[in-house]
């Protein structure tokens, strides 16, 4: 008996009789590498003193990591469904345990951009095989709380990079904050190695390699204008052209997996409305947290002055609640209880309510702290709810042997929402901070340190804070809009999914009799 056919059959019979401390296991590889998605923005400071790193440089240092991730996510799910699920998580292990290693030894921005973009392959294998082998472990009894774990550790790793790297950076130089990652992936490496079983799809496709080159230059263009949006001006040359390139890519992508016997990615997928409005939703709530997390971050050391673990500590909220609600498991009782289109609304709406008690109540200059805990609370409960909600309903549009794929669908969204709420909101922050002061330097801290006197220093703080207030409101705004339209859709596919089912019995006796 093969592995495969032995991981099906175990979950055929109630799920993989390790399958929790399989869980635990994939769940410690995805957190060192959602960690790295946000342990970077306690480290601004550090390196823009130490490696005199520009903005621009910062934005690399941050973006490298998810453009390369972002634009291998498909490649990497379809190559897990081919060739085994268990053997590419433990390569993504050792890729990114080595990149981890040549980051924290960098000694230029040069090179550390580098090695972050070198991190992303690694991490593109781990974001699509750990989802996927949840998916092939659980049966469908357990399914939504496994999916409400491994989504607890997503978010505990997006939202707690900041305090992880205060803890680091309180002790340690910046490099730790890389280095740290090393026992972690080994451990994780070796676990996976005697505990997680093989699984790929039994059809055994042959490989898409024009549609993996398709999709890559597809994906990486359009992040790479969305990154390059806010420095250069969306209708510059500079981000005009890559978004071009990368709607041309992706449309000759579309058109191929369409012409193909054995696509990548089925281009079917999206006329499944349940599908569709996962997607949006999906992409919506990490465009908020993403873009809010990023410039908050900022606030609290540039503006208040707090140190990283200071302004790690009052980001904790944030992923405190998101792991509080489900590790007791009050967020999947609320999906399996209200239903998938109801809690992402709820869901959605606190997202949107914490992102404008952020913008009204918590992100001034006089440091009052009980505005921005709300919203930070407020947002938790809302991913905690929504995020498991929509990765199941994702998921489970796919068919099990595209697990992969479905995965690389998931971690792209979650990168493509991240970078366009860092490029949109501070986009808004950077507009409305622009009009009300004229500086030319090319970082916040840059403009504290040459304004001339106190007064013009309060000028620059007051500025960045209004344009922050603004920002949270455009993000709340369409996050709760997008929540609305999401929920309509999942409505419509429910019930569509439901006429058929009722429609089949009429049917049934004829197909039996041939």
């Amino acid at each position: 008996m093969t592995a495969t056919t032995a991981a099906t059959e175990r979950t055929a019979t109630g799920g993989h009789p390790q399958r929790w401390l399989i869980l635990g296991v994939i769940c410690l590889a995805q957190l060192t590498v959602l960690l790295d998605n946000t342990v970077l923005s306690v480290a601004i400071p550090s390196l823009t003193s130490e490696l005199h790193a520009t903005t621009t440089d910062i934005q690399w240092m941050i973006n490298a990591y998810s453009l390369v991730q972002s634009g291998l996510l498909l490649s990497a799910g379809n190559a897990a469904d081919r060739y085994g699920r268990k053997k590419l998580l433990a390569v993504g292990l050792a890729l990114f345990g080595i990149g981890s290693l040549a980051a924290g030894l960098a000694d230029s921005t040069t090179q550390l951009i580098a090695a972050r973009a070198g991190m992303g392959v690694g991490g593109a294998l781990l974001m699509t095989t750990t989802l996927a082998v949840v998916m092939q472990i659980f049966d469908d009894s357990e399914r939504v709380k496994a999916i409400a774990l491994w989504s607890t550790v997503a978010s505990l790793g997006f939202a707690g990079g900041p305090l992880i790297g205060g803890v680091i950076l309180n002790h340690f130089w910046w490099g730790m904050i890389f280095l740290i990652n090393i026992p972690v992936a080994v451990v994780a490496l070796v676990a996976v190695l005697r505990l997680v079983p093989e699984s790929k799809n039994p059809r055994g496709e042959r490989p898409d390699l024009l549609g993996a080159l398709l999709s890559t230059i597809g994906m990486t263009a359009v992040v790479y204008a969305i990154i390059s949006g806010p420095e250069h001006g969306w209708v510059s040359a500079q981000v005009l052209v890559p978004a071009a390139i990368g709607l041309l890519g992706l449309g000759a992508f579309a058109l191929w997996e369409l012409h193909i016997p054995y696509p990548m990615l089925d281009m079917h997928f999206f006329r499944n409305q349940k599908f569709i409005g996962a997607i949006g939703g999906s992409i919506l709530v990490v465009f908020g947290m993403g873009g809010s997390l990023f410039l908050l971050t900022q606030h609290l050391q540039f503006v208040l002055g707090y140190e990283p673990l200071e302004a790690g500590l009052r980001m904790a909220p944030l992923a405190l609640t998101i792991v509080g609600l489900n590790l007791t498991g009050i967020g999947p009782r609320i999906v399996v209880k209200l239903g998938t289109p109801p809690t992402v609304v709820l869901g959605m709406s606190l997202v949107a309510g914490g992102l404008t008690a952020i913008s009204l109540l918590g992100g001034g200059t006089d440091g009052s702290y009980a505005g921005m805990l709300l919203g930070l609370v407020l947002m938790g409960g809302g991913i905690a709810v929504s995020s498991p909600a929509m990765a199941n309903a994702i998921m489970s549009s796919i068919p099990p042997e595209k697990a992969g794929v479905g995965a690389g669908i998931n971690g792209t969204l979650a990168e493509f929402g991240n970078g366009l709420g860092v490029a949109v909101l501070g986009a808004v922050l950077n507009a409305r901070f622009a009009a009300l002061v004229a500086v030319t330097a090319t970082s916040l801290p840059a403009a504290l340190a040459a304004a001339d006197g106190e007064a013009e220093a309060k000028a620059v703080s007051e500025a960045f804070a209004s344009g922050l207030q603004t920002s949270q409101l455009v993000g709340a705004i369409a996050v709760f809009a997008g929540g609305l339209v999401a929920a309509a859709l999942l409505r419509r596919a429910e019930r569509t999914e439901r006429t058929p089912a009722a429609e089949q019995p009429a049917a049934a006796p004829a197909e039996s009799g041939t």
